[in-house]
Order: structure tokens, then C-alpha cells, then sequence
């Protein structure tokens, strides 16, 4: 197989840009050069994976049919259509052997996305590269992929299916990684967009395809690519070989990172899935030996738990105070900037705060009815901060703030509580009208107010 990373920016389309285009005028000879030299190969199948098809939370898509058709009219272009067949041959057999290993996939055809109220068409993600391709070269069949947000093992697995199916059926085929960089050059806060396309791309030039799965979740989260995932299935179908990316050009004028990339083998080289099965308990390690006490006591419970270990805390180990005092303690857990999982107690439950937080980190992780439990392959993802409460008072309204102040309103039995300092959350009123909704206290109904102070304590502290 040929491999290539390919940007899909609309706006590259001379008849969408009208005249913008020029500004990704590199672009546009890059993916021109990689159209010439996919004519030379004469694929028989091209496969793409694309960010922008069906997506699923939990398995990856393909495309099957008799034939799909597709345009650029959503981006006010009429000028641009294709109309593709598929390689149901090989659909079937990456099927088959995705449920051999127990990978997510669904075969989705027309009839299926009408009973989602979705029309069955090729995306811009897949129409734009295809674009250049099909200037050049039209006797090709297709495999359409969306991938989905599952673990990075399932996607470099993944990866190897396609590389194994190629090889059973013996196609001529070339796979093309669709995918934007990130989207966030333009952005007040851009240095996470920055430096994630600088990374990205100086693992590619330099075939560290595995370096792919180390990147920094934050920078990656904030960087908002739509890249990566499509990468990381293409490195599982170069498993076992040795590659470098001859990186053809990268611009963002419009605040948009586009990279074009050729990859060149260049010999044998290491298996992967192993390497990435382990780096998670590698990781989870080294977190754990350069965290704050109070951030340390929970990302070690977290560890425990999933090794079925019972967490036993010293004296020795940390500041006496967390054996002396009983405190309330609240454990959040983010994943990727977004809430996972946030359990805690506004009065001690436990005999110090050492054990408070042991029990509310595992109770985040495993009890919250908000979400799914964490799995233990979640836990290099997650952002730990534990906040350390002062005991409630009572108080008015008036002596509320809520960047200083968390609340604790009750009426009868019932109760809701809500921690200071809350992104979004800027008035006394949007306070008490979160905290009482939690609580289900109606607008009519009359409640008592208590006020409380906490410390917060943050992975990265």
C-alpha cells in the first residue's frame, strides 16, 4: 500500500474560494503532485478515512452499497460531483476480521441512514481530496471509513485489519488519511494549536508513528484537529514497517492548519500494538511521581483500584495534617476539558482527609450517576483536581460570591450543593439557580442558604 495525508479545505476548490484559493496555492501542488504520482500506481481501490462521514460514539463506519454519490452544493458549489463504487468485496472481509478482534464496526448502507434522517453521500472530507484524485485518475473503487472516538489501541488495531485485508485479497490500493490539523491558529489562546501541529507533523517527517499516541491529551483537546484519529488507524496499517513523511506543504492562512503528506517506506520495521497496550501504566507512573500530596493520595486510589489493590497511606509519605483533620472533599475528573466523573461529601464521612479522598476519587471514577464508569484505560486521559472544603455556614444571599464561595441551599430533605469558582457560572443568581435545581427545590419554594470555602488542589500544582 501507498499512504498519504491529505487536508480537505472547501475553500481550495477554485469555483468555493474564488480567488482564496491562492493563498493555499502550496497546497493545492502538493495534493496535485500526490494525484499524479496515485495515476502512475494505478490503484485498484483507494481507501479514505475521513472525520466528517456517519459518525458512531462507539464503532467505526463503513460505507457499503451498490454506488454513492457526492458534491460540494453545501458549500454553495454546483459545479463539483462524483459518483463512486464501492469494493464490497473488501468491505465484507474488513468487516469480518474486525469482529474477529472484537473491533467495533458497522456496515452502514442507505437504508440504515434514512432511519437516522441522514442522506447517504460522500463528505467534503472525503469529495475534496478525491477532487485532485480524480483529475488525474478515475478507475478506482472505494472504501469509505468514519472513524469513531474509540481507544487508541482499537484504532492502530484497526489499522492492522486494513493492512491484513489488502494483503488476503491482493489489491493494488492506496489509503489516504483525510484530516485538517488544528483550528485554533487564529485563536487569542493559539499556542496549543501551534504546538500541536508542530509536533504532529515532526513525528510524520520523521516516521515516529507511534509518538502519535504520547501527544499531551490537552494540547489535542485544545488544539480542535480533526486528524489525528484518522492517522492513528493509517499507522496501525504501516504495522511492521519502517516510514518517513516527506511533508509536501503546510500552510494556514485562514487559521486552519492543512498538512500534505507522502510517506516513503523504507524498510522493515517494529510492531506496534504491544507498545501501545503498555504505555498507559507507563504513563500512569510517572503522573503519579510528580503530583501534590492531595492530588497524589486520589490519582493513587484511581491506580489501585483498577490493580485491585487496597491503598495504604503512611505518615511518612504525606503532610500529618491530612491524617489529623476531617474535612468534606470533592474529587473531579475531566477528560479532554469536559466533566467525567465528580463525586464529594460536604461534611466528613471518614476518620481524615487521606481516607475522605481515597473514598470520593473511587466514587468519581465508579459512581457517578452522570456517566459510565472510568475504565482503566481512561486514566493517563484524566485531569485530577480535589477540592478540600471549610465547613458550611449559614448566610443571606448578600453574602454570597460565587468565585470565592461555594453554596449549600436546602429545603426539607432536600439539598443540592455547588463548588466555587465554576467556568460559566459568574452571578449569585446563576449560583443558587443551578444549586437549586440540583437539589429540585422549585422557584416558588423557600430554602436555606450555607456558604463554604475550599481549596483547590489541581494536577500540575
Amino acid at each position: 500500500m501507498n499512504f498519504y495525508l491529505m487536508p480537505h479545505p472547501p475553500i481550495i476548490i477554485p469555483a468555493i474560494g474564488k480567488g482564496e484559493e491562492l493563498k493555499l496555492y502550496k497546497t493545492t501542488l502538493a495534493c496535485n503532485q500526490i494525484a499524479e504520482e496515485i495515476s502512475k500506481l494505478k490503484p485498484q481501490t483507494i481507501i479514505i478515512i475521513t472525520p466528517h462521514g456517519p459518525m458512531f460514539s462507539d464503532a467505526i463506519c463503513i460505507l457499503d452499497d451498490e454506488k454513492i454519490e457526492g458534491d460540494l452544493s453545501q458549500f454553495q458549489c454546483h459545479d463539483v460531483k462524483m459518483s463512486l463504487t464501492f469494493d464490497r468485496e473488501l468491505n465484507e472481509l474488513i468487516l469480518n476480521l474486525s469482529q474477529n478482534r472484537n473491533i467495533p464496526v458497522v456496515s452502514v448502507d442507505q437504508h440504515l441512514l434514512k432511519m437516522y434522517h441522514r442522506r447517504f453521500q460522500l463528505d467534503h472530507g472525503v469529495v475534496v481530496p478525491l477532487y485532485f484524485i480524480n483529475e488525474q485518475y478515475r478507475d478506482y473503487q472505494l472504501v469509505h471509513i468514519t472513524y469513531a472516538p474509540l481507544k487508541d489501541r482499537q484504532l492502530y488495531e484497526f489499522g492492522m485489519v486494513l493492512q491484513e485485508a489488502v494483503k488476503q485479497l491482493d489489491r493494488q490500493v492506496v489509503m489516504i488519511a483525510s484530516g485538517d490539523l488544528s483550528h485554533k491558529l487564529k485563536e487569542a489562546n493559539m499556542k496549543y494549536g501551534e504546538e500541536f501541529d508542530r509536533q504532529f507533523l515532526n513525528h510524520l517527517k520523521k516516521g515516529e508513528l507511534l509518538e502519535l499516541f504520547e501527544l499531551d491529551k490537552e494540547v489535542v483537546y485544545q488544539a480542535a484537529e480533526c486528524g489525528l484519529r484518522s492517522m492513528k488507524i493509517m499507522s496501525g496499517a504501516m504495522d511492521g514497517g519502517k516510514y518517513e513523511g516527506n511533508v509536501l506543504a503546510y500552510q494556514c492562512p485562514f487559521g486552519v492548519g492543512y498538512g500534505t503528506v507522502k510517506f516513503n517506506y523504507l524498510g522493515v520495521g517494529i510492531k506496534g500494538l504491544k507498545y501501545i497496550e503498555k504505555k498507559p501504566k507507563i504513563k500512569a507512573v510517572s503522573i503519579l511521581q510528580k503530583e501534590n500530596p492531595y492530588v497524589y493520595v486520589a490519582r493513587k486510589a484511581l491506580e489501585d483500584y483498577f490493580q485491585q489493590t487496597k491503598t495504604l497511606l503512611t505518615q511518612e509519605d504525606l503532610p500529618s495534617e491530612m491524617f489529623v483533620k476531617r474535612q468534606g472533599v470533592f474529587v473531579s475528573l475531566k477528560k479532554q476539558g469536559q466533566l467525567r466523573g465528580c463525586i464529594g461529601t460536604i461534611f466528613p464521612t471518614t476518620d481524615c482527609v487521606a481516607t475522605e479522598i481515597v473514598r470520593n476519587a473511587i466514587a468519581a471514577a465508579t459512581q457517578d450517576p452522570r456517566f459510565m464508569p472510568v475504565e482503566e484505560e481512561e486514566l493517563t486521559e484524566l485531569k485530577v483536581s480535589v477540592d478540600v472544603l471549610t465547613e458550611p455556614i449559614s448566610c443571606s444571599k448578600e453574602m454570597l460570591n460565587p468565585k470565592k464561595y461555594g453554596v449549600v441551599v436546602s429545603c426539607g430533605m432536600k439539598k443540592g450543593v455547588l463548588l466555587p469558582d465554576l467556568e460559566g457560572i459568574e452571578t449569585v443568581e446563576e449560583q443558587l439557580s443551578i444549586a437549586c435545581r440540583k437539589a429540585g427545590i422549585g422557584e416558588t419554594e423557600s430554602y436555606e442558604i450555607e456558604r463554604f470555602e475550599v481549596i483547590r488542589y489541581q494536577e500540575g500544582d
